[in-house]
C-alpha cells in the first residue's frame, strides 16, 4: 500500500492525528471540529497563553466555550515540540498572512512554521496550507519544505491547499456548514485532501489546482472588497445630494435579479478583506497586469475613516465647536459587531485621526475592556478603558460616534442622554426617519431623546 492510500485509510478509520498549527478565530474552531468528528488532535502555537489555556481547558478565543475546549481533548503545544509534530498525519496551518508598510505580502508567519516543521516531517505526512495568500504560494514554499524533508509530494508527502472561510460571530459562517475549496498538488495530494476534509466540511469542492484555490480566495475576499467600495461612494455622493443611502439600497434590493445589496461603514476592519485584495493586486504588479479596480476599492474604503471624521468636524462646526479640544466618545472599537477582534478596525484608524487633531478621547465597547496594542497605534492609548455609558458621561461629551454596535450596548441611553450622535452604520436610521425626516432628533412626544443624528 502506497503513503497516499495509508494515509487515507488512517483518514477514515479516524486514526489519523491531525495537527492544526495557530489556535485563532480559523485554526480553533477547525481543531474542534476534527475533534467533534472523533479525530485525535494536537494545536500548535507560538503564543504560550494560548497553549496554557488549552491544556487547561480553557478557551483563548472569544464565542468558543471553555466547556467546548474541555469536551474536545485538544493536546496543546508549543512549534518546538517536535515529537508531538512527527506524531501528526496531518498538519493544517492557519497562521496570519497579514500586508507589510507598503502593503506587500507579509508570510512571515507560513516561512516561520514551514522552517519549524520541516525538520520534523516524516513519510506519510500531509501539509496544508489554509491562510488566505496570491496564487503560487503553495507550490512555492510548501513543496519545497517537503522536499526540504526528502519527501516527494505525491508519493511520500502530501501539499494541500483549503483556505479558511470562518466568519467569526456567524454560526453559519463555520466550516461544519460552508463548502469547503481543496486542491492538491498532485492527483494522490487531491485525493488525500478530499479525504482529509470530507468528515469535516459542509461540502468538498475539489479545484484542479492549487493556483486555482488560492486565487478563488482572494476572488471572494476582492469581490466584497470593491462592493463595499462601490456602496461607500455611493454613500458620499447619497450625503452630497441629500439622500438616504439605506433607503436607496432597500429599493435597489426589490430587484430579484442581478442586484446584491451590501452596506456602506465606516471603512473596513478585520483580518481579511482589508487585506486580501492586496495579495492579488501585488501579484498583479509583479506580472505587469493591472488591477485598477482592487486597488481603487482599496483607496475609498481606506478614506472613509477620514470621511467620517470631515462629518463629524462639520457637525461640531455648525455647533460652534472644533475637534481640537471637543470630548468625544467612539462606540465600538472591535471591527464588527459580536467579536472583540480590533485588527485593521476602522474604529482604531478613527481614533488615530480624532487623537491627532487634539479630540479628548473615550470609548465604549463591552467586549474591549481595555484598548488594544494595535500595529498603527502602538502604545498610543495603553491605559485607556471601556467607559460605561452613565447618564452624567454621555451628557458631558461634546458628540457620540457609533461605529461598531456591539450587542448589550445600550443605544437607548445614548440616545436620552448625548446631545450628537454620528451614526456611521446607518443604525439610527429608523429613530430619526421616525421623529424628524430631516435626520435631526428631537424631543418627541412621549420621548425623552435629545440627540442630533448626523448619517457619516
Amino acid at each position: 500500500m502506497g503513503e497516499a492510500a495509508a494515509l487515507i485509510a488512517r483518514i477514515t478509520a479516524r486514526q489519523a492525528r491531525i495537527g492544526v498549527i495557530g489556535l485563532g478565530y480559523a485554526g480553533l474552531p477547525l481543531a474542534l471540529r476534527y475533534a467533534e468528528r472523533g479525530f485525535p488532535v494536537s494545536g500548535f502555537d507560538i503564543d504560550p497563553g494560548k497553549v496554557t489555556a488549552i491544556r487547561a481547558g480553557r478557551s483563548p478565543v472569544h464565542g468558543i466555550a471553555d466547556s467546548a475546549i474541555a469536551a474536545a481533548g485538544i493536546a496543546g503545544f508549543d512549534m518546538g515540540a517536535g515529537a508531538a509534530i512527527a506524531a501528526c498525519d496531518a498538519l493544517l496551518i492557519c497562521v496570519p498572512t497579514p500586508i507589510g508598510a507598503h502593503k506587500e505580502p507579509d508570510l512571515s508567519a507560513v516561512r516561520d512554521t514551514l522552517a519549524a516543521l520541516v525538520p520534523h516531517l516524516r513519510p506519510g505526512q500531509a501539509i496544508a496550507l489554509e491562510s488566505t495568500t496570491y496564487p503560487g504560494t503553495t507550490e512555492e514554499l510548501v513543496i519545497p519544505a517537503l522536499a526540504a524533508a526528502g519527501l516527494e509530494p505525491g508519493v511520500t508527502g502530501f501539499a494541500l491547499y483549503s483556505p479558511e472561510r470562518e466568519d467569526p460571530g456567524n454560526p453559519e459562517g463555520t466550516v461544519a456548514r460552508v463548502p469547503k475549496l481543496v486542491a492538491g498538488a498532485t492527483a494522490a495530494c487531491l485525493a488525500v485532501a478530499v479525504a482529509l476534509y470530507e468528515p469535516v466540511a459542509g461540502q468538498v469542492v475539489p479545484v484542479s489546482s492549487l493556483a486555482v484555490a488560492e486565487m478563488a480566495k482572494l476572488y471572494e475576499n476582492v469581490f466584497r472588497a470593491v462592493n463595499i467600495g462601490l456602496v461607500n461612494e455611493l454613500k458620499r455622493l447619497c450625503h452630497g445630494m441629500a439622500l438616504d443611502v439605506h433607503e436607496v439600497i432597500d429599493a435597489a434590493a426589490t430587484k430579484p435579479f442581478g442586484f446584491m445589496p451590501f452596506r456602506p461603514g465606516p471603512g473596513l476592519g478585520g483580518h481579511c478583506i482589508p487585506v486580501d485584495p492586496y495579495y492579488l493586486a501585488w501579484k498583479a504588479r509583479g506580472l505587469g497586469l493591472p488591477s485598477d479596480f482592487i486597488e481603487l476599492a482599496g483607496r475609498v474604503n481606506e478614506a472613509m475613516p477620514g470621511y467620517v471624521v470631515d462629518r463629524l468636524r462639520d457637525a461640531l462646526d455648525a455647533r460652534g465647536r472644533t475637534l481640537h479640544g471637543a470630548r468625544l466618545l467612539i462606540l465600538g472599537l472591535a471591527y464588527k459587531p459580536g467579536v472583540p477582534d480590533t485588527r485593521e478596525s476602522p474604529s482604531v484608524e478613527i481614533f488615530r485621526l480624532l487623537e491627532a487633531r487634539g479630540a479628548i478621547l473615550a470609548y465604549h465597547d463591552p467586549l474591549v475592556p481595555r484598548f488594544p496594542l494595535t500595529r498603527r497605534l502602538g502604545g498610543i492609548a495603553p491605559d485607556l478603558a471601556s467607559e460605561p455609558l452613565t447618564p452624567e458621561f454621555l451628557a458631558a461629551q461634546d458628540a457620540v460616534l457609533l461605529v461598531t454596535p456591539q450587542p448589550g450596548m445600550d443605544l437607548d441611553a445614548v440616545l436620552r442622554h448625548a446631545s450628537l450622535i454620528v451614526d456611521t452604520r446607518g443604525v439610527l436610521r429608523g429613530v430619526a426617519l421616525q421623529h424628524d425626516t430631516s435626520g435631526d432628533l428631537g424631543a418627541a412626544p412621549g420621548q425623552a431623546y435629545r440627540a442630533t443624528i448626523i448619517q457619516a
